[in-house]
């Protein structure tokens, strides 16, 4: 019998199911016991971490809180430094600073009048006071100046611009971006006392701004504006101007310019040039304004590249002063034919001629037999002693290396190997080869001067001397006499055949300067070197790129000039008339 049936008559179910909750409900109130301390635990520790707070915001930080609350009642309101001024080598300014006023809208710097800058401040409005950048000649300096523009948000986290504000303007492109450290300046702060609604109340103190540094160039106002008139009949192109006594830049202007004033100018202001607003600047994808073509524009370098070839030529000795090669009018290699440009355009062969006589003429069927004489690797080589396929260093951003081919560069880039006719087309600057005007106006120099190499630069007193005695003494000398024959009856620079100007001040040497009475005035005539080039166009224009490079005066040179009229025709034709006018300006105005 179980235990549970012998209990029957005694006690009923109800009572032994009684006793078991009761053992049930003791065990429950012992758990439950522990669980009620809970939320005693979690109020413990939201007291103990409000505490802990409440010391971190009242001892240990006290005296940051203390500096926000200050904060809020002091407003400090930028004073833009003025930027320093940028000056011509006859310390001639080419920029300028005036007063302006502005507002912060949606984070943008926006211009106002005087008036409504009053009228602001009257009604405690926060009114930014500045001063306004104004280039005085508007299009004429616009890439080698370059202009600015608003800071921008990321910016500011940078470390060049921690002292910067969000009002603050700083330098795009050219002198303006390259200088920005030196023309910036030190900004300064004025504090006021602000009510509760953000009114002033009273300044508190003022710190003065200080103004950035001057930067005196070795730009030359004269010589730019007659680089821009020059060009003024051209679509594109450049013009490189320098000193090859020191490397000093003399004028950069690149086609098409803009007015850098479109930057910093309220709508109603009427720029110079073919741009009426910012907008038409960015927006032009066919023209590109902001490319400067003086540093950073590539192109075939045409003929003005068999300065190198000769060189290449005659220090690898496979030709001397004397050789003479005669012109075929065309040479033909595998299934290619190769001809010069006066038997294609006129059907005239122009028989034996030596180095200097094809420098004259330009004639290609000499080079073709030097370059392949000299081949590839040496071509390539010499190519990048005289300056090509690296940068010149010239003190702006933006420059860019062009390209010197080779066989290793071909495989890569193009997937095929070098031909014979690859060589024969680079011997004259065609094919693969890409130089930028700068690149050109460095190999001309160093003919010009010797074979002395110096960093172009346009920052006064930074004369570098990179490169010397590298090049044979007697070798440029026979470039140099080519050259002088090209710009002479019979050769291919004929608008400079019999230059002349009238100076008085220039000193008949009866070598550099030649007396000349021409029509009953006292002329002087210049003596120079000259080199012509027209390469093919890899654009969207048929027609070539013309080139033109010259010195002046021959025997002792100081001024170099390179012209590039992209998609322009003939060198000789379009580029070598611009150079012309620049000589006049420059020989006229001569002391």
């Amino acid at each position: 019998m179980s235990p549970r049936k012998s209990i029957g008559h005694a006690f009923s179910d109800h009572v032994f199911e009684e006793r078991v909750t009761r053992r049930k409900t003791s065990a429950s109130l012992r758990g439950r016991g522990f669980y009620s301390l809970i939320p005693l635990a979690v109020l413990l520790i939201v007291f103990v971490l409000l505490s802990m707070r409440l010391f971190t915001l009242q001892i240990v930080r006290a005296s940051y809180y203390s500096r926000l609350s200050d904060e809020n009642r002091i407003r400090t309101v930028l004073l833009v430094a003025p930027r320093g001024i940028i000056f011509d080598r006859n310390n001639q300014a080419l920029v300028r600073n005036t007063p302006a006023y502005s507002i912060l809208k949606n984070g943008k710097v926006v211009w106002i009048s005087n008036d409504e800058a009053l009228s602001r401040m009257a009604n405690n409005e926060t009114v930014i006071e500045s001063v306004k950048r104004e280039y005085l000649y508007k299009d004429t300096f616009s890439h080698v100046l370059g202009y600015v523009g608003q800071v921008g948000k990321e910016e500011l986290l940078l470390p060049d611009f921690e002292t910067y504000g969000l009002s603050d303007f700083v330098g795009r492109m050219g002198l303006e971006e390259q200088y920005e450290g030196v023309l910036h300046g030190q900004n300064g702060k004025r504090l006021y006392e602000v009510n509760a609604k953000g009114e002033k109340i009273r300044l508190l103190g003022e710190e003065d701004p200080g103004s950035g540094g001057v930067i005196n160039t070795t730009l030359d106002v004269k010589i730019q504006k007659a680089a821009s008139d020059a060009m003024r009949e051209i679509n594109r192109g450049a013009v490189v101007i320098t000193d090859p006594r020191n490397g000093s830049v003399l004028a950069l202007f690149s086609k098409p310019s803009f007015d850098p004033n479109v930057f910093t100018r309220e709508s109603a202001y009427v720029p110079a040039g073919d741009y009426r607003k910012k907008e038409d600047i960015l927006n032009d994808t066919v023209n590109f304004p902001l490319l400067n073509r003086t540093i950073s524009g590539v192109y075939p370098p045409g003929s003005t590249y068999k300065l190198v070839t000769s060189v290449a030529a005659l220090e690898s000795k496979v030709i001397n002063e004397e050789t003479e090669i005669e012109d075929t009018g065309v040479i033909k290699v595998g299934g290619s034919t190769f001809g010069t440009w006066n038997f294609l355009d006129n059907g005239r062969k122009e028989g034996l001629m030596d180095i200097t006589t094809a420098i004259k003429r330009s004639n290609d069927i000499f080079f073709y037999h030097s370059g392949i004489k000299v081949g590839i690797t040496k071509l390539g080589e010499w190519s990048k002693n005289m300056g090509l396929g690296e940068r010149t260093g010239i003190d702006i951003p933006g420059e860019v290396k062009g390209t010197i081919p080779t066989e290793e560069w071909k495989k890569k880039v193009v997937g095929d190997q070098w031909y014979l006719g690859d060589t024969i087309n680079m011997s004259i600057g065609q094919g693969y080869l890409e130089t930028t005007p700068i690149q050109v106006n460095l190999y001309t120099q160093l003919v010009a001067n010797g074979g002395e190499i110096y960093k172009p630069h346009l920052k006064k007193g930074d004369v570098k001397l990179v490169k010397k005695d590298f090049i044979l003494k007697k070798n440029l000398a026979v470039i140099r006499n080519g050259m002088k024959a090209a710009c002479e009856t019979g050769g291919t620079g004929y608008p400079l055949f019999n230059f002349k100007v009238k100076n008085p001040k220039l000193t008949i040497d009866e070598l550099d300067y030649l007396k000349d009475a021409s029509a009953g005035a006292e002329m002087v005539r210049v003596t120079m070197g000259c080199k012509t080039g027209t390469s093919e166009s890899h654009g969207f224009d048929a027609k070539s790129h013309a080139w033109f490079t010259v010195f002046a005066p021959f025997y002792n040179p100081e001024i170099v000039i390179t012209v590039l009229a992209e998609n322009a025709g003939q060198g000789s034709d379009v580029a070598a008339p611009i150079a012309r006018d620049i000589l006049k300006v420059y020989f006229e105005n001569k002391n």
